[in-house]
């Protein structure tokens, strides 16, 4: 396979039809390698337009949709983030890139110690891995910029809006399925959000995803 021609036909066959135009974060795709945070056995697909599994039911998100929610925040080299599940690792260096540093919280041990290790890899240095359940609210008591719930959630909790600062933005995909979407968030002023609802998408929920009173008969 050629690698390069690949993730060349990775941005302009998937994501710049998918409205992803923004010129940093199509250079940032084509510089930090995705195919080296791919699990070995995977490496083949690191490129293909579906979620590529990582374990305990887990997996890394379409390339597409990693790079809308790039665009879509609008990271600042400033601005603090904080991940709901590390995954792969790859979002986390490719927001780590365009941040002034990035905590990112994992509740699958083995998953988080392999995104450490490509991470080093790459050099990126501003990043903090936690291990540990932070599907309702994010581990430890820091206000951020950025927050990015990498699975999805049937409702979205208040802790993480309370961990936002004035001028930050969410991200999280909301329902459940068949019918999801991807959301942001932004607090305008202190205590005043703005939900953006921006496409429709099934993403693997978080575990302990917090629930909604659900009906019974």
């Amino acid at each position: 396979m050629n690698i390069e021609q690949a993730r060349f036909n990775m941005i302009e066959q998937q994501i710049r039809p998918w409205e992803v135009l923004d010129p940093e974060v199509l250079d940032l795709l084509f510089q930090l390698k995705r195919e080296d945070f791919v699990p070995a056995e995977s490496r083949d697909l690191a490129f293909a337009d579906l979620e590529i599994p990582l374990g305990h039911g887990e997996s890394m998100m379409q390339p597409k949709v990693e790079a809308r929610i790039l665009q879509e925040l609008g990271i600042r080299p400033h601005e603090n983030v904080y991940e709901v599940g590390t995954g792969s690792g790859y979002l986390t260096a490719l927001m780590a890139r365009l941040a002034r540093h990035v905590t990112s919280a994992e509740i699958h041990g083995d998953l988080s110690r392999r995104a450490a290790a490509s991470l080093a890899r790459e050099s990126i240095r501003n990043t903090t891995l936690l291990e540990g359940d932070s599907a309702r609210a994010p581990l430890g008591e820091s206000v951020f910029d950025v927050i990015v719930l990498t699975g999805s959630t049937p409702i979205l909790p208040q802790a993480f809006l309370d961990r936002l600062s004035p001028g930050g933005r969410l991200f999280a995909v909301l329902g459940d399925p068949p019918v999801m979407k991807a959301i942001v968030m932004r607090q305008r002023v202190a205590g005043s959000f703005q939900r953006v609802e921006l496409f429709e998408t099934m993403l693997k929920p978080l575990v302990n995803a917090a629930q909604p009173p659900r009906f019974r008969f």
